[in-house]
């Protein structure tokens, strides 16, 4: 519903669903802002005023592309409850996913206006399954968290239902995908011609380091942190069976085990490339990582250090509003970390240490939430807050809020 307190916007229906813990995305150059709008099947695009964070929506179809031009947006085909978004290093294309089509949908992006075209039939949709004006892709069973690799030469898409993570190798020309053959296509737990992979149940969260030689996978449903190994020539991922290739919730021959991790979410990497962070939902936790160079793997920090925790757990620190946690996101200095609970439509304000270790800002400065959560900053329209995203100089923090249909803007002290 429109707030008196805020504006008003176009394709803002469902931002960032339960399922979509990086459904806002800022171009590189810090002029645009695209959401996922799962209920409008669309994405907003937004112009970013560097200055002031405000953003505004321009008219007509230069403000949104939906299926079927709906609402006055720009057309596009196979976007059917779009839940993550992505934006290439050069700036010249924006990935989306999308849950009911089973779709990755391929835009070309105008870096003067930060209008989206799609591209033509047969480059500008990948899916799952038979959908007109698509191309057919393996590994692709609802479609959630989608990322692009710093060198811009491949997109790795996480797919929910398909226990799996599905590899691209990207155009740098037009930003078309096309899926490499065999085992180079995928990674999956019992897909027929993926990579075997273990604990690859529902991901959800998904990085990668900025030297390109990793990337880190959180899901949901196996519980579990997982560290892939990227071929830089083909992009292609593995995974290690000696315990360094994942770690789990409970016992699983060929990981190690860690605490906090049930219903792993959402996953980051600190800009220095020290430390690894995921929120789990049914922890209610987020939990830190130390990343090894130059192998990539992981071990869980010690003591208290290793999680923290809304309300209370045996040897973790003491988190506050953190009811269901999704979005995770750090800052680009590496002061802070931040993480939006989907449940109390709060985002968690923490302060990271030398060590990396994270530790919530007391009182009412640890936390940004609506009136009817105690001993938070007041904030508006946050209800189901799911998704968070950084300006890239780190002064302005946005965020999705299903609920709500709406983005927030927050200005970052530092």
């Amino acid at each position: 519903m429109p707030s008196k307190e805020c504006g008003t916007a176009r394709a803002l229906k469902g931002p960032g669903p339960f399922m979509g813990s990086r459904a806002i995305a800022l171009s590189p150059d810090g002029k645009n802002v695209y959401v996922a709008s799962s209920g409008s099947d669309a994405i907003a695009i937004f112009r970013r005023n560097a200055r002031t964070g405000t953003l505004t929506q321009p008219q007509g179809a230069a403000g949104c592309i939906a299926v079927k031009g709906a609402g006055g947006c720009a057309k596009a085909v196979g976007l059917d409850g779009p839940n993550s978004v992505a934006v290439s290093p050069d700036g010249r294309s924006v990935y989306a996913t999308s849950r009911a089509s089973n779709t990755v949908s391929v835009f070309g992006r105008n870096q003067s206006t930060g209008a989206l075209n799609q591209l033509p039939a047969g480059a500008g949709c990948i899916s799952g399954l038979p959908v007109p004006n698509c191309a057919n892709g393996r590994a692709l069973v609802g479609p959630d968290v989608v990322i692009v690799s710093p060198d811009g030469e491949n997109v790795y898409v996480g797919s929910f239902f398909g226990n799996a993570i599905a590899v691209f190798s990207r155009d740098s020309a037009s930003g078309g995908l096309t899926q490499p053959s065999g085992s180079a296509g995928c990674i999956a737990e019992a897909t027929s011609g993926c990579a075997h992979g273990l604990a690859l149940g529902a991901p959800e969260g998904m990085t990668i380091s900025r030297n390109g030689a990793n990337v880190y996978v959180a899901t949901a449903l196996s519980n579990a942190l997982l560290v892939l190994s990227r071929d830089p020539s083909s992009g292609a991922l593995t995974q290690a069976v000696d315990g360094s290739g994942c770690i789990v919730a409970s016992p699983l021959t060929g990981c190690t085990t860690g605490v906090q991790l049930s219903g792993a979410n959402a996953v980051t990497i600190s800009p220095n490339g020290k430390d690894v962070y995921a929120t789990s939902l049914s922890s209610n936790s987020v939990t830190s990582f130390t990343r090894l160079t130059p192998s990539g793997a992981l071990t869980q920090k010690s003591g208290t250090s290793g999680c923290l925790v809304w309300l209370r757990a045996v040897g973790c620190s003491f988190g506050r509003s953190l009811s269901a946690p999704e979005g995770l996101a750090v800052s680009p200095d590496g002061a802070n970390v931040y993480a939006a609970a989907f449940g109390t439509g709060a985002i968690a304000v923490l302060d990271r240490r030398r060590s990396g270790a994270v530790a919530q800002k007391p009182g009412r400065a640890g936390c940004l939430a609506p009136r009817s959560v105690p001993g938070c900053t007041r904030a508006r329209a946050l209800r189901g807050v799911s998704s968070i995203a950084l300006s890239p100089n780190g002064r302005y923090l946005y965020s999705t809020s299903f609920g709500s249909n709406a983005v927030d803007i927050f200005r970052r002290n530092k």
